[in-house]
């Protein structure tokens, strides 16, 4: 089948005389003609829907601890291609070729080679013969199908495709609303091209016909079903789906009034089941060794939020280059990022970056802009990936980075699937640096390149001297740079560089400090007395072990044998 996300020419459709009696699941196939489907990118403007539905089908995946994906619905790609950029292993389908084609070719010039198949749901198992964590169908798509026992059979395909703790995504347009009270859109969450619309030609209990205007004044139509929201859950239900739960444009139900669509997950999982404790946490996070959870309390926190995002101005959490005493922080560090990134090896539009530790993604920012690469920013704190994504979407930029909640010990990715892993000044807040290791290890491609910074101890530093900034930091130790070399190699990496930068460390958290004392007016209307002033001894202890020459801090590089 095929999603509702195409495009026709009216001349081309062919529905004869009365197109109002055009009522059979076949249809499809004469409406997505190459004209239609050529257009319908158009329609639904990639950025601005990325933008409007966030991480939504990410995060409820990644909460399952799903990893293998059949999108059954891939239309043009816009899912597909988002979830192979987040790391999923995506299968795409489709009953029309014109769509796939279009998806294949979209998926190209995102730097994917998608793996695709032709096929009809209601006989998904005679081309599909995999199990997977989940599957999607997404745009509306199960309104193709006019017949109940068609709607039965597909859903029944789908459940059968899943292993035995998968999950089915559908959404649908909220055609209860349009039944009852008429036609209202937002026209933000699905359809959000400018200059073109999507509003129904005809509307009764057993077609909604909807009419696709173009800006060169072309016009397609869709003839289908239209499903009601309790209707859906109940034929869900009846094949065998255990728990529903319904969202309303992306939020709980009860939130919204009249929304435009809805989004039903559907799990296979029986009430009495629970998901291994390695994938679902308390609340549905993903569980984090102590010493990560402790930094993402942290970082969490509305003090250190709010901190960091006015001294470092809300871009970059990480130490910079210094060229004098009065550069300003943002300034620093951005030079460091376009140190290491001139560093990277052929990193070009083609070149897939995963960010551990990624803060507020301002490296990933300057990496897509500069660069065009797609970047994936897993990192702690759900505070910080907000932000995060918020600057993203008023960028614009949403499609080339994807921000994920996670840990840098368990990388929620397939093996050799980026080209480099980047990290800033995160990797010493691991209790297990050599399993962060080995994860870099594992999702880095053949030949792909690591490359961080990280505060770490001089090897001849005394023991217990930095016993304050540890204790301030939650944290055992520290690393050096002759332990991540031992690290690296033992692992299997090989050297590309390192370059010792110590001097700027110093510099860098005296500029913090000083920053700390010249805007402590205005801080303290955001954060709290206690928090300054332990940050204030906190920066002073950096700054004393720094001249004391006991720290470290530069550019480590290594690449994948």
């Amino acid at each position: 089948m095929i999603s509702e996300k195409a495009g026709l020419k009216d001349s081309e459709q062919m529905y004869g005389d009365n197109p109002i009696a055009q009522r059979k699941t076949d249809l499809y196939k004469r409406e997505y003609v190459h004209s239609f489907v050529r257009k319908w990118d158009a329609l639904i403007n990639w950025d601005a829907r990325a933008s409007s539905e966030g991480d939504f089908f990410i995060r409820i995946l990644k909460e399952r601890g799903v990893r293998r994906v059949l999108d059954v619905a891939t239309g043009t790609g816009f899912h597909s291609i988002r979830l192979l950029r987040a790391g999923f292993d995506v299968i795409s389908a489709d009953g029309s070729p014109e769509m796939l084609a279009q998806a294949f070719e979209n998926g190209r010039r995102a730097g994917f080679i998608m793996r695709t198949i032709h096929a009809d749901w209601r006989w998904l198992s005679r081309d599909i013969h995999n199990k997977y964590d989940a599957v999607i169908c997404l745009g509306n798509s199960l309104t193709h199908l006019f017949s109940e026992q068609d709607r039965r059979k597909a859903l029944a395909e789908f459940y059968a495709a899943l292993n035995h703790d998968g999950v089915l995504i559908l959404d649908q347009r909220n055609y209860d609303g349009i039944l009852d009270e008429g036609f209202t859109s937002k026209h933000v969450y699905y359809y959000c091209g400018e200059n073109v619309s999507a509003e129904p030609e005809h509307v009764d209990e057993g077609l909604a016909r909807f009419r696709y205007t173009f800006p060169d004044g072309s016009i397609f139509h869709l003839n289908m079903y239209p499903l009601r929201k309790e209707y859906t859950r109940r034929l869900m239900h009846e094949v065998g789906f255990q728990q529903i739960k319904t969202y309303a444009d992306f939020q709980e139900t009860h939130k919204v009034e009249d929304p435009d669509f809805y989004v039903h997950v559907a799990e296979k999982l029986y009430k009495n089941e629970e998901r291994p404790a390695t994938i679902m946490g308390k609340l549905g996070h993903v569980h984090y060794s102590p010493t990560v959870d402790t930094a993402r309390v942290y970082y969490n926190s509305s003090d250190a939020d709010r901190f960091y995002a006015a001294i470092w101005g809300g871009e970059d959490i990480h130490i910079g280059l210094y060229q004098s005493e009065n550069d300003s922080i943002f300034e620093a560090s951005r030079r460091t990022v376009k140190k290491m990134a001139g560093y990277v090896e052929n990193l070009n539009a083609e070149s897939r970056v995963l960010d551990i530790g990624s803060g507020y993604g301002g490296s990933a920012r300057f990496l897509v802009k500069q660069y065009g690469c797609h970047v994936g920013c897993l990192n702690l704190s759900e505070v910080q990936n907000q932000r995060n994504r918020t600057v993203n979407q008023k960028a614009a930029i949403s499609l080339s980075i994807n921000v994920v909640d996670g840990s840098f010990e368990d990388i929620p990715m397939p093996d050799h699937s980026v080209d480099v892993v980047w990290s800033q000044d995160a990797i010493l807040h691991s209790g297990n640096r050599e399993k962060v290791f080995q994860e870099v290890y594992r999702v880095l491609a053949k030949g792909g390149q690591f490359i961080f910074t990280d505060p770490m101890k001089r090897e001849n530093c005394p023991p217990d001297v930095l016993q304050p900034i540890l204790d301030r930091i939650h944290l055992d130790s520290l690393g050096s740079i002759d332990f991540y070399r031992k690290l690296a190699t033992r692992i299997g990496f090989t050297e590309i560089r390192i370059e010792d930068l110590t001097s700027n460390l110093t510099a860098h958290y005296g500029r913090v400090l000083q920053e700390l004392v010249a805007q402590r007016h205005s801080l303290i209307r955001v954060c709290t007395e206690e928090y300054l002033a332990n940050m204030k001894i906190g920066l002073q202890h950096w700054v004393d072990a720094g001249k004391a020459d006991h720290l470290t801090w530069g550019i480590l590089q290594f690449r994948k044998s």
